[in-house]
């Protein structure tokens, strides 16, 4: 519920100490929960990267003000300051599965540290999280084994970058499973394309570009109940190009039927589609046909 408390732990030797596990690395940890103590759940904000592989049921989990089942053989990735929870009537539950945290600051200076907001699953919300297969469940706890070891031995020179390359493995298979997932809920996907295609066309047959502007990803991605970035790569998934790039070519189509109304200027179209200036609406139009707005019709 919105009006439960918060739980903040801002680092990892914090989460440790909650769920009852050694600290062997100030920054990175693999925690079993079937060996933690029962634990009372409530809603939390963490300064690090979580991801959890749950292997049992235990309720509803919230995330920004939505709840949702949280089902078995499932991961969930957090990011930093992202508030997710599990509502919770006060009682106590022995928690299962596993999870991964680790502190940005492990991973600055590192490829992975540049590269971790290609990981777009650490934006996607808890309803769009990773549903694994039973040999992809293996893959993941072998991933977690290897660190785990390597967390075991002495620090060294080597620890950090071997540390973090297996971090780096395993987010890379979890891009890949996410892709399989795009690919075998084909039938939920093809809803959602059709919605988004719906909606886009309504957006631009109403007054809603005067009022609201330019069309953006964000305002599909909320109609459809999806984050911006779960939509955007289920979009490029499906149709080969983003959902920018989609609204784009929609919106020249509609250009291009209202360039031939008699009684319609190129700046009232382009503020009809709800570009702020006509020369954004121009430069958009020549770089996706080759000529501009007026050219256009004179060839036409």
């Amino acid at each position: 519920m919105e009006d439960q408390k918060v739980e903040v732990y801002n680092s990892v030797s914090e989460y440790n100490k909650m769920a009852n596990h050694e600290t062997m690395h100030p920054l990175v940890s693999i925690i079993d929960f079937s060996k933690s103590d029962p634990i009372c759940q409530f809603r939390r904000t963490f300064g690090f990267y979580t991801v959890f592989l749950k292997d049992i049921m235990c309720g509803d989990m919230n995330y920004g003000k939505h709840s949702y089942d949280y089902q078995e053989g499932t991961l969930v990735f957090i990011a930093p300051g992202q508030i997710y929870g599990i509502n919770n009537d006060g009682n106590y539950v022995q928690p299962g599965g596993y999870a991964l945290i680790f502190h940005p600051d492990l991973i600055k200076g590192t490829n992975l540290g540049k590269n971790i907001k290609d990981y777009n699953f650490f934006s996607y919300e808890v309803h769009e999280a990773l549903h694994l297969s039973e040999k992809e469940r293996e893959i993941v706890l072998e991933c977690f084994k290897n660190i785990k070891l390597e967390l075991e031995q002495s620090i060294d020179k080597h620890s950090k970058s071997l540390i973090v390359n297996n971090i780096e493995l395993f987010l890379n298979y979890c891009m890949r499973f996410y892709d399989r997932q795009f690919l075998t809920r084909d039938h939920v996907n093809q809803g959602v394309i059709g919605k988004f295609e719906n909606s886009l066309d309504e957006y631009l047959k109403s007054d809603k570009p005067k009022s609201l502007g330019f069309p953006m990803v964000n305002y599909f991605a909320e109609q459809l109940n999806l984050s911006a970035n779960y939509f955007g790569d289920l979009i490029k998934k499906e149709l080969g190009i983003s959902a920018q790039e989609y609204i784009h070519n929609k919106l020249i189509e509609v250009a291009k039927e209202q360039i031939f109304f008699p009684s319609k200027s190129i700046s009232e179209i382009s503020y009809d589609l709800g570009f702020k200036y006509p020369q954004h609406f121009t430069r958009l139009f020549k770089s996706k046909v080759g000529v501009s707005p007026s050219e256009f019709k004179a060839l036409n």
